[in-house]
């Protein structure tokens, strides 16, 4: 599992399209919302939150039909799927290595990017905690969605359908918690559905996503 983590992170660092891409999306949205909307601090602060979470998951969308794409085009997807490890561990090692190469990446550079969209002061921390918590969902979903499209050629449009509608929950949720969070209202009940979307993602998409590699793999 541990060789597989590191051949995915050093595959992905390698090709581009996660670490290098996602954050330069995440800072031109932030650059370009500003000039669009206008300089207004009071106006900015409102749309923050949203603008920040848009703006992490559309970066996390960016890559996602890299997952499994070079595996499948190298051959290297039918050798995990008759290895001894699971399937289902695979593709959990493989999520886990798109939210180290993006959704890391994208949380510790939010609070930054906050600054330039005006984010009161007392939302930068639950800012973090909002995409540390939410940004893994983005990625076990994600995967559920490549494994879906996986050999299709040029699924990305396909795979984009599929996954945008089952990541508005987490979207919702997630810029929730900021926005109560910079208001000083209680963010407990939105952080706590975060949470269990998160678990529940990372518990049962894994078995979703090894079915669905085994039937495109038939």
């Amino acid at each position: 599992m541990i060789a597989l983590l590191i051949r995915d992170l050093r595959l992905a660092l390698r090709a581009g399209g996660g670490f290098g891409l996602g954050l330069a999306f995440f800072l031109l949205l932030a650059v370009l919302i500003p000039l669009g909307v206008g300089p207004e601090g009071g106006t900015l602060a409102k749309i923050a939150p949203g603008i920040l979470w848009v703006g992490a998951l559309l970066a996390c969308l960016l890559s996602l039909d890299r997952i499994f794409a070079l595996d499948f085009e190298d051959g290297s997807l039918d050798l995990l799927a008759t290895a001894p490890i699971p399937l289902e561990g695979a593709v959990a090692v493989k999520a886990l290595a798109h939210w180290l190469v993006t959704g890391l990446p994208l949380t510790l550079a939010a609070p930054l990017l906050g600054v330039l969209l005006h984010l009161p002061g007392q939302g930068y921390g639950w800012l973090l905690a909002s995409l540390a918590l939410g940004t893994p969902a983005l990625s076990s979903i994600g995967a559920f969605g490549a494994a879906l499209v996986v050999g299709v050629k040029r699924g990305g449009l396909l795979l984009s359908l599929l996954v945008l509608p089952l990541y508005v929950p987490t979207l919702i949720f997630g810029a929730e918690v900021v926005k109560r969070g910079a208001a000083g209202m209680d963010v407990g009940v939105p952080l706590a559905l975060l949470a269990a979307i998160t678990l529940g993602a990372m518990a049962a998409l894994p078995f979703a996503s090894a079915l669905a590699l085994r039937i495109n793999l038939r």
